[in-house]
């Protein structure tokens, strides 16, 4: 187009930053943001996610890149890794509403859902690229890669754990108890099915023999789940301290 190539993967990836932007902007008031306020965090936060993305997984694959560093800056030909986006998005979320004098919590709430719509249309870039695949299968919806034989559709089983799983906030998120909850339940969902289909992928990045994304899913799911069991017995018992006497517990 005008001289230039653009390649599915990008195009994707954009579509998904798009769609999960537009989808907070219109929601965000339900939390107490305003719209400006989400464009002027996203202005920091998407590039800089983006390049946490590339710098997770440069760092652990620097085998490919140790002869020729200056190719860890060519984005273009591949190479993002979620987990790093998330990472680089969660501290700059932190210093920037800090500055702003924004509780945290809000903000990440408010994001997400987007995050699951960005993760859920970003999957199918691997679909294009014919990578993020698993092993091998005999199941029925097994696909092939350059005519080899079929594999997991690793790159499909996330993306469709994604759509549900914004499904599901999105519903649940009018009903958000506490500041935070919806970005916590983000990460136990997430990281539930991460750590299984992450299993089931060739291409894990790894730490000696351990798969590094599945070892922090299961570490963001496991303390996900547990402040939210602390968060809902601290409603719980708020509610039982305050609530009002009626004739007949008045004498109890």
């Amino acid at each position: 187009l005008f001289g230039r190539t653009f390649y599915w993967y990008g195009v994707i990836i954009a579509v998904g930053f798009i769609l999960a932007m537009l989808y907070c902007a219109r929601h965000c008031r339900r939390c107490g943001i305003a719209p400006d306020t989400l464009y002027d965090f996203l202005i920091w936060m998407i590039p800089i996610a983006i390049i946490g993305a590339r710098l997770y997984y440069v760092i652990f694959q620097w085998g490919d890149y140790r002869e020729h560093p200056i190719d860890a800056l060519k984005i273009w030909e591949g190479g993002l890794a979620i987990y790093g986006g998330v990472i680089a998005g969660l501290l700059t979320g932190v210093v920037w509403c800090r500055k702003k004098k924004i509780p945290f919590g809000v903000m990440a709430d408010v994001c997400a859902p987007g995050l699951l719509i960005g993760q859920c249309i970003g999957r199918w870039g691997n679909f294009v690229n014919g990578e993020a695949h698993g092993g091998p299968t005999t199941l029925p919806w097994g696909m092939t890669i350059d005519g080899q034989s079929m594999v997991h559709p690793t790159f499909l089983y996330e993306s469709l754990w994604n759509l549900a799983g914004f499904v599901l906030l999105h519903f649940y998120s009018k009903k958000r108890r506490f500041k935070g909850e919806i970005a916590l339940l983000y990460a136990a969902w997430y990281g539930a099915g991460r750590a299984w289909i992450e299993g089931l992928r060739t291409d894990s990045l790894y730490i000696g023999s351990v798969r590094v994304s599945q070892l922090l899913a299961i570490i963001s799911c496991v303390a996900a789940i547990a402040v939210l069991a602390r968060q809902y017995h601290r409603i719980k018992v708020a509610k039982a301290f305050y609530m009002p006497k009626t004739d007949e517990n008045k004498g109890e």
